[in-house]
Formats: structure tokens, sequence, C-alpha cells
């Protein structure tokens, strides 16, 4: 299997935004599931927001409101983050069935 590629992230004011994105290390499939997970210091890994199949978006409720989970036809996953919280401060990796995590990318708001 191989590892998904995640970047777009950085240290950012609160209020402010962030674009993540996710690639595949090898040429695949159009995206069908896939979701984002994030891990803060001393914590597990936690799921942020997936899209099905068909579509369906779903959220934790931590970020409902402010952040938005896309794909395109170029097979690339995105995560908008808004209205950034200090509590947002972790690092977010993406997930689809058939590859292995990825480095993740370090999305930092300091208090």
């Amino acid at each position: 299997q191989e590892p998904l590629v995640e970047s777009g992230g950085g240290l950012v004011q609160p209020g402010g935004s962030l674009r993540l994105s996710c690639v595949a290390s090898r040429n695949s499939d159009s995206i069908q599931y896939a979701a984002w997970y994030r891990q803060a210091p001393g914590k597990e890994r936690e799921l942020v927001a997936n899209i099905s199949p068909t579509g369906t978006v779903t959220y934790a409720d931590s970020v409902k409101g402010r952040f938005t989970i896309s794909r395109d036809n170029a097979k690339k996953l995105y995560l908008q983050m808004n209205n950034l919280k200090p509590e947002d401060t972790a690092v977010y990796y993406c997930f689809r069935p058939g590859f292995t995590w990825g480095q993740g990318t370090q999305v930092t708001v300091p208090s």
C-alpha cells in the first residue's frame, strides 16, 4: 500500500483560515470514501470530517460550520478550515481505503 501525502498546514492566528490538500502518491482511481483525522499532542486521533461515495459529508461537532471537506476530479481531497481556534491545533491526516497513513500536516493556532 502507498501512503497519502498531506499539505497546506501552517501557523495561523485565531480566526484565520487554511486549506489542506491530500493526494495519493501513486495513480489511483477517483476518490470514493475519504476522511480527515487529526491528532493533538497527548490525545488520540479523532475523526474530523468524512465524505461518502455519494458525496454525503459529516463533521465532528467541534468543527461544524467552520470546516468543509471536498474532493475534485483530479483525485485530490481538501479540507477548508475557517475561523480556526487554538483547540484546532493538531497534526491533520487524510484517509482513503487502500492507502496507508501519511506523515500528516501540522496546523498550529496559538492561543
